[in-house]
């Protein structure tokens, strides 16, 4: 219903005010209010009561959640910079195991006797090869890591042999730590460096304000293939860095897109190392990428392989069984050629760094600069960089992306586990997807030893401190305490989201005045002056 005084002011300035739902939005952004809340219902064991409970979305988007992606932002500061200095080794405890996970394990070595049983008698196991591995998952989610009788399948492996254009790398004896060297001045101060380092990747053509000059001579298809292979590429320079080292070297990395829409890394090294032997690792560093053929096409536009039930992918003319993703692999010869090798470019930078500097906080925000963002948000060029992304995703779209990919089939290839619908230039993988731009690993990248903890203990760390501040420390911790279950849509008890936003800011509100009043009462000053001073 409309306003009495509005229907009285004139069309034009009616339709210039904002929406009071938009102005909501926005209040609950200025005061760290998730936007897209996802109601639960929470219910207390002990005593007895339910209740709907707003929980973050908790998305690292800015695009989605600016809040729940600032916070995560400022996660990721506090890991990366509690972790980049360390002067004592971090030791990681595994926890006891529970009831729960030692039945499983009993019940699992009960099942394996009866399937070795039934084998030695002859008898099919097919019943009992699947519950083994259902109770292996049950395993993983009890909170257990690995398999209990190691991998399920056998590794195909290949010959370890460097290329011969690779240069050779030093290798040191290691050494059981992760601390890296320290330094005496001498005054007698103790300095322990750490690295920030980047990497690129090579040059696909000239570019000028990150669009090629030249489009046609730009190599896409060279391009598209380093996006979607980066991440294996990241992980073998980390284990080269290791052996040249010679000790347990830990990281915090990011990966952003540069403004030619390229990958690049930015990487926080606990340690140091000379800076020519870190420019020396990453030039011998390499990834080969040992898949089928994907170069010569044999099925595409409506010529396409058709699926047959108990059988697989078919040749539409001939009938033919298409090769499993197994059969093609074992197909490659020993003399044959990888599909693609990726290297790093030849542009590194390499900086020293020391804790508590402005150098270290600066290279912190610099890490979660783009951290908010997705790698199909840097383009901020115009037109011609909307262009030139279309004509990389143009190279990306038949470019398998994984084993899986029903890019396969357009090479005469059947994906990695085959199922019925699979038509290439359809893949659902986040590589093909406009926000990703070929790359599907992960944004931030951190070693185990990082900062001794794991991110959802930094996470507690952080809501710990806040509960102490609002003197809510004493409130009940215990996670088997309380029962959470999603709130079907449209349940009557769930009040409108503009509602629950309005009750979130209130609440937020009230927080920072008790957290203001704290403030001022530590400092020794008068809260009605600072007001004042305020107002």
């Amino acid at each position: 219903m409309t306003h009495p005084h509005d229907r009285a002011l004139p069309r034009a300035v009616r339709q210039a005010m904002p929406m009071a739902r938009d102005v909501l939005i926005e209040v609950a952004k200025q005061h760290g209010v998730c936007i897209r809340p996802i109601a639960l219902r929470r219910f207390d064991i002990v005593t007895g009561k339910a209740e709907v409970i707003d929980v973050p979305c908790g998305s690292t988007l800015a695009s989605k959640c600016p809040p729940c992606a600032k916070r995560n932002r400022q996660l990721r500061m506090a890991q990366c910079r509690e972790g980049w200095h360390l002067d004592e080794e971090p030791t990681i405890t595994p926890d006891e195991p529970d009831e729960e996970q030692r039945w499983l394990i009993a019940f699992r070595a009960d099942m394996q006797a009866k399937r070795d049983a039934a084998a030695q008698a002859g008898e099919d196991t097919t019943d009992l090869d699947a519950l083994l591995a259902g109770l292996d998952d049950e395993i993983n989610a009890a909170g257990m890591r690995g398999r209990v009788t190691g991998s399920a399948a056998p590794k195909r492996t290949r010959s370890t042999r460097r290329r011969q254009d690779a240069p050779d790398l030093p290798k040191r004896k290691m050494v059981h730590t992760t601390l890296g060297r320290t330094f005496q001045a001498s005054d007698g101060r103790v300095y322990r460096p750490s690295l920030f380092v980047t990497l690129t990747l090579p040059s696909y053509g000239k570019v000028r304000d990150g669009v090629p000059i030249n489009p046609d001579t730009y190599d896409y298809r060279r391009a598209a293939r380093d996006a979607l292979h980066f991440s294996k590429l990241v992980d073998r320079f980390v284990q080269n860095l290791r052996r040249v080292a010679g000790y347990d070297v830990q990281y915090f990395a990011s990966v952003e897109p540069q403004k030619r829409l390229a990958p690049h890394l930015h990487m926080a090294i606990r340690g140091t190392l000379p800076r020519a032997e870190i420019k020396q690792i990453a030039a011998a560093t390499y990834h080969q990428a040992w898949w089928p053929q994907a170069d010569e096409v044999v099925f595409e536009g409506d010529h396409i392989p058709v699926w047959q039930d108990g059988t697989g992918y078919l040749d539409p003319t001939t009938g033919e069984v298409l090769p499993t993703w197994d059969e093609a692999l074992d197909a490659i010869g020993e003399d044959a050629e990888p599909l693609h090798v990726i290297r790093f470019g030849e542009q590194i930078d390499v900086q020293g760094v020391l804790a508590g500097t402005p150098d270290a906080d600066q290279c912190i925000r610099y890490l979660s600069k783009y951290l908010t963002k997705s790698i199909g948000d840097a383009l901020d060029g115009g037109q011609a960089q909307r262009d030139h992304a279309a004509r990389l995703l143009d190279a990306l779209r038949y470019e398998p992306c994984s084993p899986t990919c029903p890019n396969w089939l357009r090479y005469g290839v059947q994906p990695k586990g085959a199922k019925p619908g699979m038509q290439p230039g359809h893949c659902r993988g986040k590589a093909h997807k406009p926000d990703h731009l070929g790359y599907a690993g992960r944004r931030v990248l951190v070693s185990r030893k990082w900062s001794n903890k794991t991110l959802a203990e930094h996470k507690q760390d952080r809501r710990t401190w806040a509960l102490e501040a609002l003197g809510q420390a004493n409130e009940p911790t215990d996670p088997h305490r309380y029962v959470w279950k999603p709130v079907p849509a449209g349940d009557a008890n769930v009040p409108p989201l503009a509602v629950r936003l309005l009750r979130t800011v209130a609440e937020r509100q009230r927080w920072r005045a008790h957290l203001r009043e704290l403030e001022a009462r530590a400092a020794g000053q008068d809260l009605s002056a600072i007001r004042g001073e305020a107002a």
